[in-house]
C-alpha cells in the first residue's frame, strides 16, 4: 500500500501556535527572495552547454555522498549503486537497479537532512506525491525519467525555475576554466562564478604536490624555483578566477594554523617541502600559505573562506578503490584563537580583508568563533557546514553564536552542495529554521517583530551579498 508524500506548510516552524504564527509571517517575507549560492561544487560545465541530465541515478545517487554514506553504513556496496571506481574494478551500471536499491532502503534517511531535501525534490520539482520505497521505485524513475528529458528539466531551466540568482562553484588552481569561458560567451543571462581552491598546490602532502607546482608556474609564466615565484604565480591565478567572475577564494586545510615567518625562512620551507615534506614542515607551509593569502586578499579584494578541521578519506580501504569524497570524511576538533593570531596579528584590523570562518566543531561556537567575530572586523562566521547544515545544527549555531557575534557578524546560508536539485530545498530549510529562531525571540519579547522581519531579509539575502562581494 503506498503512502503519501506530503510536505506540511509548517515544517521546522514551533510546535507553539503563536509562535508558530509569528514564524509563519516572517518566512513569508523572504520564501521567494532569490537564491544566492556564493560557495558550492556544481559542476560549470552543467550551465556551459545545457545538455540534458542522463538518467535518475546518475543525478541523485551517484554523486552525492550524503546518500550513499548512509547507505554504505547500513552494508550496501558502493559498486551497486554505480559509484566509479579508481582502480578500474567494475560497478553496477544499470540506472535503474542503481535507483532500486536506493529506494529499497529509503527508510534509513528517516529524520535526517537529506530526507527532507529529497522530499522538497520529489514533490516540488517532479510532483511526486506518493512516497519513495521499494514499491513505488518504478514510478519513481519513469516520472522522473521522463521529466530529465524535456527541455524543462535541463541545467539552465531548472537554474531559472529556482529563481537562482547566483551560484558560484570551485575549481583548483589547475583549472583552464573553459566551462566559464564557454558560459559568458553563451550569451546566457544566468550568473555563474567560480572560487579559487589552491588547495593542491599549498598542501605539501598532496600526492605529487611538487610536480603540481611546477605545473602551476608554468600556466602563470613564473619561476616557481623560489618562494617568490611561488607567490607571483598565486597571484596569476587570483587574476585569472577573478576574469571568470570569482569573489572569493576557499581553503580546506587540516587546521586553522597561521603563520607569519621571515622571507628568509619562507623560502628555506619552501625549498624543503618541494624536495618532500615532513608532516611538521607541512603543517608550517599551510600555515604560512594562509597567512599569504589574506595578504593578497587586501591587495586584490577577493574574500576568503577557511573550512578547516576534517579527517578527509578515514576509510582507506574506500579511498584506494573509489577515491576522495566518497562519504568517508570525518570532523575533528577545531582551534582558532591561537591558531589564527599570527594572521590576525597582520591583518586582523584591515576592514579590506574579509575572512569567512567554518566548522565542524560546534564546541568552538560560543567560546571561540563568536567572541573573534565579535571583535575583528575581518571576521565573519560562515553558516552551518557539512554534517551541520541540518534544523537543529542550524539553531545550535544560532544559539551559540548570535549573543556574542549578532546576526551581522554572520553571512546568511550557503549550501556548499554538488547535488544541483537540492539547493532550493536547502535554503528553504535555512529560511524556515532563522525564522522559527527569530520568532522565538520575538514571542519572548527580546526582538521586535518589524526589527525580525528586517533580520531575516538580511539571513536569507543581504549578508551573502554583502560578505562575498556579489
Amino acid at each position: 500500500m503506498t503512502r503519501p508524500l506530503v510536505l506540511h506548510p509548517d515544517r521546522l516552524f514551533p510546535a507553539d501556535p503563536g509562535t508558530r504564527a509569528i514564524a509563519r509571517a516572517l518566512y513569508e517575507g523572504v520564501k521567494d527572495l532569490p537564491i544566492v549560492s556564493p560557495h558550492g561544487h556544481t559542476d560549470p560545465a552543467w550551465f556551459a552547454y545545457d545538455e540534458p541530465f542522463t538518467d535518475p541515478a546518475s543525478l541523485l545517487i551517484v554523486p552525492d555522498h550524503y546518500v550513499f554514506r548512509m547507505l554504505y553504513s547500513q552494508g550496501v556496496a558502493l559498486e551497486s549503486l554505480g559509484v566509479p571506481s579508481v582502480d578500474g574494478s567494475p560497478v553496477e551500471q544499470d540506472p535503474r537497479k542503481i535507483w532500486s536499491i536506493f529506494a529499497k532502503h529509503y527508510h534509513l534517511f528517516r529524520g535526517t537532512p537529506s530526507r527532507m531535501w529529497l522530499d522538497w525534490v520529489f514533490a516540488e520539482v517532479f510532483g511526486l506525491d506518493v512516497l519513495l520505497d521499494e514499491t513505488t521505485a518504478d514510478h519513481y524513475y519513469e516520472v522522473i525519467d521522463a521529466a530529465l528529458k524535456t527541455e524543462a528539466f535541463r541545467p539552465r531551466a531548472l537554474f531559472e525555475k529556482f529563481n537562482i540568482e547566483l551560484i558560484a562553484t570551485t575549481e583548483g588552481p589547475l583549472d583552464p576554466l573553459v566551462h566559464h569561458r564557454a558560459i559568458r560567451e553563451s550569451g546566457w543571462n544566468g550568473r555563474v562564478v567560480t572560487a579559487y581552491r589552491p588547495d593542491p598546490v599549498v598542501d605539501p602532502e598532496t600526492p605529487g604536490f611538487a610536480e603540481k607546482v611546477a605545473k602551476f608556474g608554468e600556466m602563470a609564466g613564473e619561476d616557481v624555483s623560489t618562494y617568490a615565484g611561488y607567490l607571483a604565480a598565486h597571484r596569476f591565478h587570483r587574476a585569472r578566477f577573478r576574469e571568470a567572475g570569482a569573489t572569493s577564494t576557499d581553503h580546506g586545510h587540516p587546521s586553522a594554523l597561521t603563520a607569519d615567518l621571515s622571507p628568509e625562512d619562507c623560502e628555506a620551507l619552501y625549498q624543503r617541502v618541494l624536495a618532500g615534506a615532513s608532516k611538521q614542515d607541512a603543517e608550517l607551509f599551510r600555515a604560512q600559505i594562509l597567512t599569504e593569502m589574506a595578504g593578497m586578499s587586501v591587495e586584490d579584494g577577493m574574500v576568503m573562506q577557511l573550512h578547516p578541521a576534517v579527517h578527509r578519506s578515514h576509510n582507506k580501504a574506500v579511498l584506494d578503490r573509489f577515491g576522495r569524497d566518497k562519504g568517508g570524511d570525518i570532523p575533528m576538533p577545531g582551534e582558532f584563537v591561537e591558531a589564527l593570531k599570527p594572521l590576525l596579528d597582520r591583518y586582523g584590523n584591515d576592514p579590506r580583508l574579509t575572512l569567512i570562518l567554518f566548522t565542524l566543531d560546534e564546541d568552538v561556537y560560543s567560546r571561540e568563533l563568536a567572541p573573534l567575530a565579535g571583535h575583528y572586523p575581518s571576521l565573519r562566521l560562515g553558516p552551518p557546514w557539512w554534517f551541520h547544515d541540518s534544523p537543529e545544527g542550524m539553531r545550535r549555531f544560532r544559539e551559540r553564536a548570535t549573543e556574542t557575534g549578532g546576526f551581522y557578524n554572520t553571512v546568511g546560508f550557503n549550501d556548499d552542495t554538488r547535488a544541483f536539485l537540492s539547493i532550493p530545498a536547502r535554503h528553504d530549510v535555512a529560511r524556515r529554521m532563522d525564522c522559527a529562531w527569530l520568532a522565538q525571540l520575538v514571542a519572548e519579547h527580546r526582538l521586535p517583530e518589524d526589527e525580525a522581519h528586517e533580520v531575516a531579509r538580511a539571513l536569507a539575502y543581504d549578508l551573502v551579498k554583502a560578505a562575498y562581494k556579489l
